[in-house]
């Protein structure tokens, strides 16, 4: 199976070129291409080997979710020219990911399990249990690292305090993370699925501050499933989830967690192979669509190159 592990493009009129984890982006005067590409990362760490079909996966789901919640936050898309690429307005960053939580789960239950009761400057009651729904949908920022870096927690007073964000600015994210969250919640409900937790990242463009990037994607989000999530809580089961954490088990069970010093398992094909099915489920329970493979998915740096070029 072919998959994008890097692109080389060079376009009439580009500016600059990006390499992030899992995009590569090209940017022009006031716009960019973001080629979303088969490269998958975990504990912030890029894995040797790239998933078929994974950056199609998640930039189609982005595109719906980005055109379902118009109607509460403006966002970065100008185009969607290619399954594996967006065009967008470039804008410029907020230095924080916004990521918000539902249930207490992944990040937020090992740092409560850890006796902490305060996570990003937000208290959180006694006696909760692994993916317990919270009181309310709590914010807990993180800063945005560098390749090879991790994404810190930070609190609201402190991203005010260090002028990151200004209050009038933070106000704004605040208000869209909460409504994206809502809006999500909603979406996922309609598929049988609850909505866990996710991160937004937001810019601005022309003074304007609008949602960039994913949204709502198993990279950037947690799902489970709603019919069964009441019954595995009462019983202490493992909740079955939709979410990139399988891959992250499958690591911590080969005893990488992103630490100094420790090699990332070998990914056999047929390790690569469940990952890349396990993504195209995600997409289909995610959407209820069914998944397509074009036929000239052959040459895929190829396609995606000229359908780039058609849209510039």
């Amino acid at each position: 199976m072919n998959a994008i592990k890097e692109t080389n493009f060079s376009f009439p009129n580009q500016t600059k070129f990006y390499k992030g984890k899992v995009r590569d982006v090209y940017f022009f005067d006031n716009k960019l291409a973001m080629v979303v590409s088969d490269r998958i990362s975990a504990f912030d760490v890029v894995l040797p080997r790239a998933i078929p079909f994974k950056g199609q996966v998640l930039n189609q789901i982005a595109e719906k979710f980005l055109k379902a919640t118009e109607d509460v936050c403006p966002n970065w898309v100008i185009s969607v020219p290619d399954p594996s690429v967006t065009i967008g307005k470039k804008c410029e960053p907020f230095m924080v990911e916004m990521v918000i939580r539902g249930y207490l789960a992944g990040h937020a239950w090992r740092e409560y399990k850890a006796g902490k009761r305060t996570l990003c400057g937000v208290a959180l009651p006694e006696g909760l249990k692994e993916n317990d729904k919270l009181p309310q949908p709590i914010i807990t920022p993180t800063t945005k690292a560098e390749i090879g870096q991790h994404d810190e927690d930070i609190s609201k007073e402190e991203i005010l305090a260090q002028g990151i964000v200004s209050p009038e600015d933070y106000a704004v994210l605040e208000k869209y993370t909460y409504g994206l969250f809502e809006k999500g919640t909603e979406i996922a409900a309609e598929q049988g699925l609850i909505l866990v937790d996710t991160k937004y990242e937001f810019g601005r463009v022309n003074g304007e501050i609008v949602v960039m990037d994913e949204i709502h994607t198993p990279d950037s989000s947690r799902f489970f499933y709603k019919e069964t999530y009441n019954e595995l809580q009462e019983k202490g089961e493992k909740q079955r989830q939709l979410s990139k954490e399988f891959v992250r088990e499958w690591l911590m069970e080969n005893g990488f967690q992103g630490k100094d010093g420790q090699e990332v398992p070998e990914m056999t094909d047929e390790i690569v192979e469940m990952i890349s099915k396990r993504y195209i489920e995600l997409f289909e329970q995610v959407t209820g669509e069914k998944f397509e493979i074009l036929n000239n998915n052959d040459n895929l740096e190829a396609r995606i190159e000229e359908n780039i070029l058609k849209a510039l």
